[in-house]
């Protein structure tokens, strides 16, 4: 890997700009092809990315497709197909009040030089997925990917740099202080995926440039997943037990802790333990895929949060550090205002906390009151309450008796909301996030009215009041 300096790296930046004043990334045949090429690429290196996956989370190449090669591929197909509708500039009537200037337009223009600052959790959809976005947009891009995700990152690196000239797309290595120096430069728009804690300091320093930022977060307080005594213990267990599997819980939009109705809350702890076992076996012993947590940092951390609710653990609270896989582990039953409830677990720890079916209401206004979440879990045949809830939460996005499936979804955002982030992408929506609307009227310089002009009339009033109601 390159080393990188605060001067190279300001070499990149000024290289992309001088690049994108030729004017050659805002024509939609240009990016259309560009966007042909990333998806060809992606292709090529598939094995060289299942083998990267492997390496740094012990990701079943089945799960490595499912997640990060297939969505990276949907994202891409989505953009192609729609890119010229999106593209087009929009047509108004400029309204009586502007006659004779008859037509407003509306242009979809690139930022310019953008910084997309990627995670270790899902290095190929949340690096190249963002990246279609702003090739979408007719921007350059720089991305710095995580120094966590080392042999992603290596693959990465290689397919970036064999696939686009540095000047219009390129990959930056390194750690916490080569993305300092990346926040140093004047980009014109970053895109940052990752903790709220790091979001602030990105914002901090795009303000002192007054650069636009898009912020994709996790549930700092929890993404909660709520389970009604009417619900099917066995459906919401089953579906839960798989999501709390995949990638070891270190997913953004994974259910954090969940709240179940007090008379079915040993039942569904039982049927939860059920499923995991069903679904990987007792762990570490016979399963091969389960996947690893991405450094022995993780691993300590996830270990010792165990250790302070041991007396709570009624499955798993082991694993394999030498290999950094920690069991799924249920804690239950857990105080809703313990600090395991109050914060993102991004391990396979899961919290279960009990309450009144009765004071459901009660349990979502302990919800309101902390930071806004990416995202919200039902589970009940309630389908009134379930949808009034959805519409009066505060959160990025959910599923109803469902998980983790919206991010699957054509034609809708991802995006979070407060302290899970600002922004959204995907899609059409990604286009929007990587391009400035700008607004044009064009005038006349015949029949033009005075109306607006001095001196002010009393019957110029009259018309404008008219026209303008």
């Amino acid at each position: 890997m390159i080393r990188y300096t605060e001067n190279k790296i300001r070499k990149v930046v000024e290289t992309q700009k001088a690049y994108f004043r030729t004017n050659e990334t805002l024509d939609v045949d240009f990016r259309i092809a560009q966007l042909k090429k990333l998806k060809k690429a992606i292709l090529d290196y598939e094995e060289r990315i299942e083998h990267a996956l492997k390496e740094d989370l012990n990701r079943a190449d089945f799960e490595t497709y499912l997640c990060d090669i297939g969505p990276t591929i949907m994202e891409i197909n989505e953009t192609i197909k729609g890119l010229r509708k999106w593209a087009k500039p929009e047509k108004h009537f400029s309204g009586l009040i502007n006659f004779p200037s008859i037509f407003t337009h509306v242009y979809k223009v690139p930022y310019g030089t953008t910084l997309i600052i990627s995670p270790y959790n899902f290095p190929i959809v949340l690096s190249l997925g963002v990246l279609a976005a702003a090739i979408a947009g007719g921007n350059t891009a720089v991305i710095k990917v995580s120094s966590k995700s080392k042999s992603s990152s290596e693959v990465l690196e290689d397919l970036i740099f064999d696939t686009f000239d540095e000047k219009y797309v390129t990959v930056i290595t390194g750690g916490h202080e080569v993305a300092d120096m990346c926040l140093e430069q004047k980009f014109d728009k970053i895109f940052y995926t990752g903790s709220p804690k790091v979001a602030k300091h990105v914002l901090a320093k795009a303000a002192e440039n007054l650069i636009p930022v898009a912020l994709e977060l996790g549930g700092e307080t929890g993404n909660w997943c709520i389970i009604r005594s009417d619900a099917d213990i066995k459906d919401a267990a089953r579906k839960i037990a798989f999501f709390k599997i995949l990638n070891a819980g270190q997913i953004c939009i994974n259910i954090n802790q969940v709240a179940v109705a007090d008379d079915i809350a040993d039942e569904f702890v039982e049927e939860l333990e059920k499923q995991f076992e069903k679904q990987i076996g007792k762990y570490p012993d016979n399963n091969i895929d389960y996947p690893k947590l991405i450094s022995k940092q993780a691993y300590e951390k996830c270990a010792s949060d165990v250790e302070r609710y041991r007396k709570k653990v009624v499955y798993g609270g082991f694993g394999d550090k030498e290999n950094r896989r920690y069991v799924p582990t249920i804690l239950y039953p857990i105080n809703i205002n313990d600090d395991i409830v109050c914060k993102e677990n991004f391990c396979p720890i899961l919290p279960v906390v009990k309450y009144k079916d009765e004071e459901v209401d009660e349990l979502l206004d302990t919800i309101k009151d902390r930071e806004k979440a990416l995202a919200l879990y039902l589970f009940t045949k309630d389908m009134n309450w379930a949808n009034e809830t959805m519409q009066t939460m505060q959160y990025g996005g959910g599923c109803i008796n469902e998980v983790c499936l919206q991010m699957t979804v054509k034609g809708v955002p991802f995006n979070g909301t407060g302290h899970s982030g600002m922004g959204a992408y995907h899609g059409e929506w990604g286009f929007r996030e990587f391009s400035h609307p700008q607004t044009v009227l064009t005038g006349s310089n015949k029949f033009n009215l005075s109306l607006r002009e001095h001196p002010y009339k009393i019957y110029k009033k009259s018309i404008i009041k008219l026209l303008e109601r």
